[in-house]
């Protein structure tokens, strides 16, 4: 399928409704590919112009823009908050923003491609859809940026023009076949135990799982009853209803794979929702959008981590493929302890039942 090709055909799955990153599956190629098909001279109502780097600056670049959209998804869960991009550090491999309301780990060493996206709205009364959006390698969305009603358009459009990047073709590639996670048998579980009970900071346990060459839920598993405990998977709704009810904070961790984005704070309207047959589980509220497929969990695990504020309790849901969908934990900031609040929501959780022989 050629570009022009490619075009017609996403325009059209678009008219019917369909989500970019749909009507690219739809399509049987990359959301990447699909929106690099629409750089260049055309005569649809989707154009994308290439952006370049550092992509540091480029979101240092957007404070002057006021508050947008952000958004990070995976496959099953979209996260979206609005607010300014504040407070952005980093270098070419990494980064932080750590504004009040967008606050995102990014990891620019799987930035591969970005562009400015452009589309027309049906009703010729309403500005075009005004967003910057990044891809991996495989042409996977690691983070997109929306224009809202109190955008500055002047300030936004200055910020794609001072990186705007050369018009040359951007290549895709297919993502490797998923790795298989290790034998129980060959991890030193006693080890993994030991080093989990030395902990002092969360941010450790990544470095955990590296030195132990543990897959997360094997980790989960194979501390099971220590650490973990594994929930019903309705664990999640009850949760967030348990949180609107209560006024308690929250925290709530998505990752694609090139950022995790998170929001922190109160959730106050929460609605599942089946939609074409999929049921979602929504938090709608001004500043923060969580949509999360709920009949895509296929387990929710209770974890506590060791650190030198006390325990801090994460509840995380994983599909059927064992991918993170998101992670919950009570808010909270370095140097104070984790809330009683929320520790009284994790006790309230519908724990699942597991026999020793499925444990093991």
């Amino acid at each position: 399928m050629n570009a022009e090709e490619t075009r017609t055909r996403f325009t059209e799955l678009r008219a019917k409704g369909m989500r970019h990153k749909d009507a690219a599956a739809a399509m049987g190629i990359s959301e990447g590919a699909a929106i690099a098909a629409h750089t260049g001279s055309h005569d649809k109502v989707l154009r994308a112009t290439p952006l370049k780097g550092p992509w540091v600056d480029l979101l240092q670049a957007l404070e002057l823009c006021g508050p947008v959209l952000a958004l990070t998804r995976n496959e099953t869960t979209v996260h979206e908050k609005t607010g300014v991009y504040e407070k952005v550090s980093g270098s070419e491999a990494m980064g932080l923003a750590l504004g009040e309301a967008i606050d995102l780990r990014l990891f620019f060493s799987r930035w591969h491609a970005g562009f400015a996206v452009s589309e027309a709205a049906a009703n010729a009364g309403v500005p075009p859809s005004l967003s910057l959006q990044f891809f991996n390698a495989n042409g996977v969305a690691v983070h997109k940026i929306f224009v809202r009603e109190a955008t500055d358009r002047d300030a936004f459009q200055s910020v794609i023009d001072t990186h705007t990047a050369p018009d040359a073709p951007v290549q895709f590639v297919p993502a490797d076949p998923k790795a298989a996670s290790r034998d129980d048998s060959a991890i030193d579980a006693s080890g993994l135990s030991e080093a989990w009970r030395g902990m002092q900071d969360t941010h450790e346990f990544f470095g955990l799982l590296n030195k132990f060459g543990v897959e997360r839920q094997q980790s989960f598993r194979l501390t099971e009853g220590e650490f973990t405990q594994r929930a019903e998977t309705s664990a999640v709704r009850e949760l967030l209803q348990e949180a609107t009810f209560d006024g308690t904070p929250i925290m709530v961790f998505v990752g694609s794979p090139g950022c995790i984005q998170i929001h922190s704070g109160p959730v106050v309207r929460v609605e599942p929702m089946e939609i074409r047959g999929m049921l979602w589980l929504n938090v709608l509220d001004p500043d923060f959008n969580l949509h999360l497929r709920e009949d895509r969990i296929a387990s929710v695990w209770i974890v506590e981590k060791p650190t030198s504020d006390g325990i801090v309790t994460s509840v995380e849901a994983f599909d059927g493929e064992g991918e993170l969908m998101a992670m919950f934990f009570g808010a909270r900031k370095p140097g104070v302890p984790e809330r009683q609040e929320w520790r009284q929501i994790v006790r309230k959780l519908s724990r699942l039942a597991v026999s020793g022989a499925q444990a093991s």
